[in-house]
């Protein structure tokens, strides 16, 4: 399948840069390379000197300073990846739209805002274009194991959960409504707290109170200066499940018979694993090229991504309308 990315920055494929060879794919341009059914054909960003860099790491043929100068035609692509800054994903995404590829792999989020977004992602499904968003969990192979053993009750009844995050709301607190929404279903909002803006201007990091049918959901904050932080508990009927490190690792502690005090239960110390969400883009990749030539469904979708927005504007507006009284 025919290639265009656009930006080539981090997530298109300077993250995998130093990386050893056969070390898992963490971007865009890793796991298409690295699947064996994509063709990197162009790639486009203004910054000549990073663009001739991607270009010649990823042996891309053809490099431009915008869409425009690319001159490129109807068709001409299968599959635009667009991992530039969010506020160009507007611009970007109608770039795409009028070269109608077969699908749009857009990283997160979507757009700056909620409106533009569903405009986006409606324009998308009126044109026939699929359009696959980058809330990469989804993809995490762990990960959807732990959504199919707590929709089949393998937990038990799921008591409570904490989420920690930090770095905006709508950009790392998306990635984590998103991810509660897999596991538990829709969320709904109860109440913020006092907002924090410890790295955008426009998207302050917010505590949040919320409740997925009968379960409390506690979303609490760090701070984006002090260190990258982004990890979930689940407290279960059988034990509690947590995901560490942005999912790089997990611990499990499961219910037992007290050592200590018959007739009660505890949790045993547990076992902390390994995560597999370095596997999560070649899986991304891997769900793109069925989803083609298949017609399999994306496991991260614009209506998805349009469901976690809408409860991050919610989160947003709530957080800023109590600050300001």
């Amino acid at each position: 399948m025919r290639i265009l990315i656009i930006g080539c920055g981090n997530m298109a494929g300077g993250f995998d840069a130093g990386r050893p060879a056969d070390a898992p794919p963490l971007t865009h341009a890793g796991a298409f390379a690295r699947h064996g059914g994509f063709s990197l054909l162009a790639c486009v960003d203004p910054d000549e000197i990073r663009r001739d860099e991607f270009a010649a790491r990823w042996n891309v043929p053809r490099n431009a300073a915008s869409v425009a100068d690319l001159n490129a035609r109807r068709g001409d692509f299968d599959i635009i990846s667009i991992c530039s800054p969010t506020a160009l994903h507007p611009e970007h995404l109608a770039a795409a739209l009028e070269l109608e590829p077969r699908l749009i792999f857009c990283e997160k989020p979507v757009t700056p805002g909620l409106a533009q977004t569903e405009a986006w992602v409606q324009a998308c499904e009126d044109k026939g274009i699929l359009l696959a968003i980058n809330h990469t969990r989804r993809w995490a192979p762990d990960v959807r194991r732990l959504a199919d053993e707590l929709a089949g009750n393998a937990w038990g009844r799921i008591r409570s959960v904490v989420g920690h995050y930090n770095k905006g709301i709508l950009n790392n607190g998306g990635h984590m409504i998103d991810l509660l929404h897999l596991l538990l279903g829709r969320l709904e909002l109860v109440q913020t707290g006092q907002p924090s803006w410890d790295f955008w201007d426009t998207d302050p990091t917010v505590p949040a109170m919320l409740r997925a049918g009968d379960v409390p959901v506690s979303l609490n904050v760090a701070h984006a200066a002090d260190y990258a932080h982004f990890e979930l508990q689940l407290i279960t009927e059988k034990g509690i499940v947590t995901m560490e490190d942005g999912g790089m690792n997990w611990r499990v502690r499961h219910a037992i018979a007290s050592p200590h005090f018959k007739g009660y239960h505890a949790l045993n110390e547990g076992t902390r694993t390994a995560g597999q969400y370095p596997q999560a883009m070649l899986a991304a990749a891997t769900n793109l090229h069925a989803a083609v030539t298949n017609g399999d469904a994306l496991a991260s979708d614009g209506r998805s991504a349009l469901a976690a927005q809408h409860i991050c504007e919610q989160i947003r507006l709530s957080a800023i309308g109590s600050a300001s009284t």
